[in-house]
């Protein structure tokens, strides 16, 4: 029920749409206990005979009244269907762009163990769930109750003996309870096989062209075999015990149609009850076991439907670690002063990975953070658009600590190329203005030349409109590391970090980016990540880290003299020139 009402709590910019849908399901509940009472006056009727004419006519009174409920029926069944369904789906559509929206407040640490497709399994198929259990399992139940008190009524007034009689397999129906339990965790366990499933297959498919090349075809094949048939056995498991749960509410209601047909046969018999009241207690009987019957398909809905809620409200329960602060401020793009205080931090706490950093970054100048594989360098420009938190010192920019600004604006703050581009499906144009959908066409171009990518682009068939395939597929890494630093260039930011821009690229390409570099130096504030030394000898300062903590810092000819550690990483690549 806590779930349940949630969900409705949600719900409640759409309660007009569930009002409508609501009176209209009452009104074909009335109309249902209304017309075998019209079919029991006509049985009576032509029981009792009298005058033709007199019965032609009330005979054509009651199927006016007949033919005027179904239409009625009719409708109303039309505004509970698509209003129920409307109130439903745009309830869906809004959850959905919920749990998406709070996904994104979640800063990076959620994701390191999460699989993408399990969280669109609870975006899209744990969401889907909900329509059907807001459309058809909560107005049937409530059907199916209004409908079983309301034939329980009727038969009571009409023998209430008989009645009785009724209700003698329902206490038998507890024994169900139980199993519909059972059913609910397999649902449950069935909704976790099936976002198993979906993960599976979407790491393969983007991982389709490392399955070819190392001749994976089949173990591959095989594993999302496994994976299908472990989802398929937890929906069958549900199905078997939902099987054995119908057959036996259908026995215990046979059984009081049973009686039902002897003890009311034997009233008919001694004329305690006429034939049009046995039929019409018959009519209203197959009534009454309907809703008992619908109950148990309603609730194994409910089920699915509670099970579904429970998976969303776990994404939108979960915190972010990482957010504005209650009285986080708003700043302007500023000059793009940065600096490190005493700055540590550990992805876990008991392994520290930077120890108390400290360096200023002064406006329009580069800097390059350099070191061995290991050391933090990638870290440490994660920091600073608070992908994570310090667990020591402050980071500040423009002279404000980091926490005190609203994420938003401090993002506005800083651009970055990261090591692994990301290129979204769509055009190069699309991601180039990516995080600048208003920008002009001039500066596009000219972010394109400053990030030495124009030549290439123009050389294109279609120019800037030439669709880079899902991930920038259809470019090369070095062509999509270009594309990134336009995008990064086109948002103005005062701070741009470039991760491992030149790590995998070839020759050619690397002298690109050096020249884009080159471009953007003094324009603002530049962090350059750099584990080929040649990227960064410009640089105005250089700062070493070595075993998490700044170790060295000068520039290229200063710390080459110096004869430490940098020296050795020039002498190892051999560009001391």
């Amino acid at each position: 029920m806590k779930t349940l009402l949630r969900v409705y709590k949600l719900a409640k910019p759409y309660y007009k749409y569930i009002a409508v849908s609501s009176v209209a399901l009452l009104l074909i509940t009335g109309i249902n206990l209304v017309t075998p009472g019209i079919m029991q006056n006509l049985i009576k009727l032509l029981e009792t005979g009298g005058n033709a004419n007199e019965m032609m006519g009330k005979v054509i009174y009651l199927a006016t009244a007949l033919v005027t409920a179904y239409i009625l029926q009719s409708l109303f069944k039309y505004f509970y269907s698509y209003y129920g369904h409307k109130s439903a789906w745009t309830f869906v559509s809004d959850i959905r762009c919920r749990v998406y929206d709070h996904l994104q407040t979640m800063p990076v640490s959620f994701y390191t163990d999460k699989q993408t497709g399990r969280l669109m399994s609870r975006i899209i198929q744990d969401t889907s769930k909900l329509e059907s259990m807001m459309s058809h399992s909560v107005p049937d139940l409530i059907s199916s109750g209004l409908t079983f008190i309301g034939v329980a009524v009727i038969l009571f007034l009409n023998n209430w003996k008989l009645a009785l009689l009724t209700c003698i397999p329902l206490p038998f129906l507890v024994v169900g309870i139980p199993i519909l339990k059972r059913i609910r965790e397999q649902h449950r366990e069935a909704q976790k096989k099936i976002a198993n499933l979906n993960a599976l297959l979407q790491d393969n498919i983007q991982g389709i062209r490392e399955i070819q090349i190392f001749n994976r075809e089949e173990a591959e094949s095989a594993r999302v075999k496994r994976s299908s048939e472990k989802h398929a056995f937890a929906v069958l498991k549900a199905f078997w015990y939902s099987s054995a749960f119908y057959p036996l509410i259908s026995f215990f209601m046979s059984v009081g149609n049973v009686i039902v047909l002897f003890f009311g046969g034997f009233l008919a018999i001694k004329f305690d009850m006429t034939i049009s009241d046995v039929t019409g207690f018959f009519m209203y009987l197959s009534m009454f076991y309907a809703p008992i019957s619908s109950f148990a398909r309603i609730l194994e809905d409910l089920q699915r439907g509670i099970v579904g809620g429970e998976r969303i409200f776990e994404i939108l329960d979960t915190e972010p670690e990482i957010k504005d602060k209650k009285n986080a401020i708003d700043i302007p793009i500023g000059e793009g002063l940065l600096e490190f205080k005493n700055v540590s931090f550990g992805y876990r706490k008991d392994i520290p990975v930077l120890k108390n950093i400290s360096f200023v970054a002064e406006p329009k100048k580069m800097y390059a953070i350099v070191g061995a594989t290991g050391v933090g360098k990638t870290t440490l420009a994660s920091l600073i658009p608070r992908f994570y938190d310090p667990s020591g010192g402050e980071i500040l920019l423009n002279g404000y600590n980091i926490k005190d600004i609203t994420l938003k604006s401090l993002r506005n703050n800083i651009s970055m190329v990261l090591q692994d581009v990301f290129l979204f499906h769509g055009t190069i144009k699309d991601n180039i203005v990516f995080g600048n959908p208003n920008a002009t066409e001039e500066q596009i171009i000219n972010a394109a030349k400053t990030a030495c990518i124009y030549d290439f682009i123009k050389g294109l068939p279609e120019g800037f409109n030439t669709m880079v395939g899902e991930r920038g597929m259809k470019l090369s890494g070095g062509q999509k590391q270009r594309i990134s630093i336009a995008r990064s260039v086109l948002c103005k930011s005062s701070v741009l970090i470039l991760d491992e821009a030149t790590s995998a690229v070839d020759t050619e390409t690397e002298t690109y980016i050096k020249q884009a570099i080159k471009k953007i130096a003094g324009s603002r504030t530049m962090l350059i990540i750099a584990h080929r030394l040649s990227t960064v000898k410009a640089a105005d300062e250089i700062i070493v880290l070595n075993e998490g903590k700044v170790a060295e810092t000068g520039t290229h000819t200063e710390l080459y003299k110096k004869g430490g550690i940098y020296k050795k990483l020039v002498d190892l690549q051999d560009i001391k020139d």
